[in-house]
């Protein structure tokens, strides 16, 4: 054995990774290898679902939501939720080291981030579906009746959960925990490029004697697979999707004749607005994070940066040495930032885009290529953060999402100048605005087409409030109230006195 190979391997108990079904681990006759981006040796075995297997989830699902599980309250709903918290926290380094394994991450950022936040997901919606609240009003006719008006929250049903690869653990967690303290019922597919915590975390649910059949995991991958079948299974009441807004298009055409629920948060060409009165330094190091953290594989990552003119060449020159400086390595390596993409096949993607941009004729500022390290790390899926100048706002590697660590730098003149460039995207999920200037911060983030604006920080933000996109970007809202909006059915009373 390799000492990457001791190094970064999956928990024992996930190195043959079946379904969850029905309160049991199911093999099928169909499997996938599970590769690691690091180095590309196969990390364990994948056992596909085949339809019948995904028709046996929704039916227990919804058995489940018909029984044990729609009986319950809202508060021991929560009870067993925190108990699943309680599983994790547990095996919390299990959980790091699945999530280290299948995606290449930084070990810093999956303790502190990844599983984190997926205990924290889990938790908040469990507290906040305990104090949710429905609505009251009374009303006096022109006859002089009174009626008394109330509302009152269902489960909306049997949910398809669609899970993506960047962050495997937050991503399920985050539709998970509003959806079961809601009382709904769960199919979940992980990404089949990272199906090792999401294993883990359905032994955590059974662990914690969640009753069979409310969390159900199903692998596989999407069309003429578990994707697939369950998009079209007529038992499933909503579809919670996060990925390619390609899929997204497919996902909705596919559940359209069903009109069901559907909650998308999709693809992103973000902009990152850099004014002259910015703090110069907190905002390179911003870019920098908003840029290239978790390897540019984050929706939310600013791949359009636009920096006013008289700082644009200082701000060039500065982001190009911290971007020098960023460490490339093994996950565990003091100081790394960052790790590989997450697979060979995402890697040509990504290159091929590192490509078209000179063909377009961006001048490279630095990066661009494929870094070297002389050991089992040039079988992996490595890229270098690269920076591009020089693009028209019309060039595809300034419209089309490359999703990698990459970041276009323009110059801009005028406020109104920039926040046109800014919406003219077919996206519309976030932005970032760095500028000391208060009024002008208020005023130039009301004026973004996007879901979530930062001021001065990224990615950082309240799980109690809003999060989702529009056009290309997704459909819905969630977070806080509005995941519990969306996985509630709700049913108005007019009672009349």
């Amino acid at each position: 054995m390799t000492e990457s190979q001791a190094r970064f391997r999956l928990p024992e108990s996930v190195r043959n990774m079946r379904n969850y079904v029905d309160g049991q681990f199911v093999e099928t006759g169909k499997t996938f290898e599970d590769v690691s981006p690091l180095d590309g040796r196969v990390l364990g075995t994948v056992h596909e679902a085949n339809p019948e297997l995904v028709d046996h989830a929704v039916n227990a699902a919804r058995n489940a939501l018909e029984g044990p599980w729609g009986r319950m309250s809202v508060q021991e709903r929560a009870q067993l939720l925190y108990k699943v918290t309680d599983v994790i926290e547990r095996r919390f380094d299990e959980f790091v080291a699945a999530e280290v394994a299948d995606t290449g991450r930084p070990l810093e950022q999956a303790r502190t981030l990844d599983v984190y936040r997926g205990i924290a997901n889990l938790r908040t919606f469990a507290d906040l579906g305990k104090v949710a609240n429905g609505e009251y009003f009374e009303t006096r006719l022109a006859n002089g009746q009174e009626l008394m008006n109330y509302t009152v929250r269902k489960p909306l049903g049997v949910i398809a959960s669609i899970c993506p690869w960047n962050l495997p653990l937050l991503s399920m967690t985050w539709k998970a925990g509003p959806a079961l303290i809601c009382g709904n019922t769960m199919v979940v597919k992980p990404s089949e490029e990272t199906p090792a915590s999401a294993t883990l975390l359905a032994e955590a649910f059974d662990e914690a004697g969640v009753p069979p059949g409310v969390f159900n995991l199903v692998h596989g991958f999407g069309p003429d697979s578990a994707g697939e079948a369950m998009t079209r299974h007529p038992g499933i009441d909503a579809v919670t999707f996060t990925g390619e807004s390609r899929t997204g298009s497919a996902i909705m055409k596919a559940v359209a004749e069903g009109v069901k629920d559907i909650s998308f948060e999709l693809g992103g060409k973000n902009g990152a607005v850099v004014f002259a009165d910015c703090d110069f330094n907190a905002t390179v190091e911003g870019i920098v994070k908003s840029s290239f953290t978790n390897s540019g594989q984050v929706c939310l990552c600013s791949e359009r940066v636009y920096v006013e003119r008289p700082i644009f060449d200082k701000f060039v020159a500065a982001l190009k040495v911290k971007t020098k400086e960023l460490k490339i390595g093994w996950p565990d390596e003091s100081s790394v930032f960052m790790g590989p993409l997450i697979s060979h096949e995402h890697r040509d993607k990504v290159l091929s885009y590192y490509r078209l941009a000179v063909q377009e004729g961006a001048t490279v500022v630095t990066g661009g290529g494929v870094p070297t390290f002389g050991d089992e790390r040039d079988k992996g899926a490595f890229v270098q953060p690269t920076i591009w100048t020089g693009l028209h706002d019309s060039a595809r590697c300034m419209r089309e999402e490359v999703f990698g660590p990459v970041c276009h730098i323009s110059p801009f003149d005028t406020e109104e100048e920039v926040i046109t460039r800014v919406n003219d995207t077919a996206y519309g999920l976030a932005g970032c605005v760095w500028t000391t200037n208060l009024q002008r911060a208020h005023r130039v983030s009301r004026q973004l087409h996007v879901g979530i604006v930062w001021v001065n920080t990224w990615f950082s933000r309240d799980l109690r409030t809003p999060f989702g996109g529009s056009r290309l970007s997704g459909i819905g809202r969630e977070g806080g109230r509005h995941s519990l909006d969306f996985y509630s059915e709700t049913t108005n009373i007019c009672l009349a006195l």
